[in-house]
């Protein structure tokens, strides 16, 4: 029997559940893998705070050095949470040759060169499945199942508070500000809601995706981000007429040496499967040059569903005789042999407030033809008497910046676009 002496960095909702899950999980991991797994100490910053699980007080440290500095501790598990002192602690560990697992996307995303020169220097092993989508398998589908494949693109669902949001929105219509207060007050999103809803946390993940996805460094400085907090509900209700469903989409895609890589509010058609993902859940959408198309689906937080995800990185770890370590080069910035794309092609909806009167159309449709966007469906609803009118126009595949420059060019007297939202998952 393999034995396994770990300490916890943090001990909130996800470091209770994994201790939960250790101990309900003990005889079974013992008999099936042959490890014990004991915990030695935990970092808290207040020994005396009521925790969802019942720890003994005596493994209770707020010393960061009685963990890092063990020798008997072989495995750091880390639950604090933000960069800063987490990414410091990690370094420190890896670079004594302790194995990390985390559930940190923000150490990851922000730190990852530093993190994988103190793997290699330590010869420690880096785990991170629970950094993104909680119990969903992407890292180790990316970094272990897909080796006969290029990843040509993966486009995710992977937040869950916006995606409740933007699902309850179109279910029953109501304004965002709305739907968030019930969100906020059902614990699904936090009193400061920015991370999520301002697209923060999206990018964080997709840094940690799209790195291993297209295997070179895609840092998160470098991805544009757009939150879902100027979402109408008239275009909610619009797109869902039209057969599409709205979604907060973290995207990359590869072509060669150019890269796009964004967070932003998306419609999607109704008949692609991410349009099915509702409420809180998480999913990712991935093409590989040989497996083609696949969906990966499950409970994207939580403390239950990501303990798990801890929990297995622990055992998969303990399990290795050598660290395997993503083999591109771990560098600050974007390598040079690669671009980020910052003009994307894709369809458009676009919804005008417009005058009531002959021509209007026409003008639109002139001046977006001098930008080269093309024209695929027009819903125009009159209201008799109103002297301005919602119409909405779905345009074939156009360049981004072409788009703004055609918006630019209307004359606001006569029609001036008040949703403008990217297609995304046409066939």
């Amino acid at each position: 029997m393999k034995r396994i002496t770990a300490g916890f960095l943090g001990c909130g909702g996800i470091g209770c559940g994994v201790w939960d899950l250790l101990q309900d999980m003990q005889g079974v991991i013992a008999h099936r893998e042959g490890l014990y797994i004991e915990v030695k100490r935990i970092l808290v910053r207040d020994k005396d705070k009521k925790r969802e699980a019942t720890i003994p007080r005596g493994l209770f440290t707020t010393d960061a050095a009685e963990l890092l500095n063990d020798p008997e501790i072989s495995v750091i598990l880390e639950f604090m949470g933000g960069e800063q002192p987490a990414l410091d602690y990690l370094c420190q560990a890896l670079e004594a040759g302790k194995t990390v697992v985390t559930a940190n996307k923000m150490a990851v995303a922000l730190g990852w060169h530093r993190l994988f020169a103190a793997a290699q220097q330590g010869g420690g092993g880096l785990y991170f499945e629970a950094a993104v989508c909680g119990a969903i398998p992407v890292i180790r589908t990316l970094q272990n199942s897909l080796q006969g494949n290029r990843v040509e693109a993966l486009m995710g669902i992977v937040n869950g508070t916006t995606n409740y949001i933007l699902s309850q929105m179109a279910e029953s219509g109501r304004d965002y500000d709305e739907v968030l207060a019930e969100a906020q007050a059902l614990g699904l999103a936090e009193p400061d809601p920015a991370s999520d809803v301002d697209g923060f946390d999206a990018t964080y993940k997709l840094s940690v995706l799209s790195s291993l996805a297209f295997h070179a460094r895609v840092p998160y400085g470098t991805i544009h981000r757009e939150g879902i907090g100027g979402i109408s509900a008239l275009d909610v209700a619009y797109a869902r007429d039209l057969g599409y469903t709205l979604k907060l989409l973290a995207i990359a895609k590869r072509d060669s040496d150019s890269i796009d890589v964004r967070v932003h509010p998306a419609l999607v058609p109704d008949r692609h499967p991410l349009a099915s993902v509702r409420g809180a859940f998480n999913a990712v959408f991935i093409h590989g040059s040989a497996a083609g198309d696949m969906m990966l689906y499950g409970r994207g937080a939580g403390s239950a569903p990501t303990a798990g995800a801890v929990v297995s990185d622990l055992v998969y770890a303990a399990k290795q005789s050598h660290h395997p370590i993503p083999s591109f080069e771990h560098r600050e910035e974007l390598p040079p042999h690669l671009r980020m794309e910052d003009n994307w092609r894709c369809a458009f909806y676009l919804r005008f407030e417009a005058l009531n009167q002959p021509g209007v159309l026409g003008h639109i449709a002139t001046r977006l033809g001098e930008h080269q966007v093309s024209i695929e469906a027009v819903v125009q609803r009159h209201t008799e008497g109103n002297e301005r009118v919602p119409i909405v126009i779905l345009t074939h595949q156009a360049r981004e910046k072409d788009l703004r420059a055609a918006l630019k060019a209307l004359d606001p007297a006569v029609a001036q676009a008040r949703g403008v939202l990217r297609i995304e998952g046409q066939q």
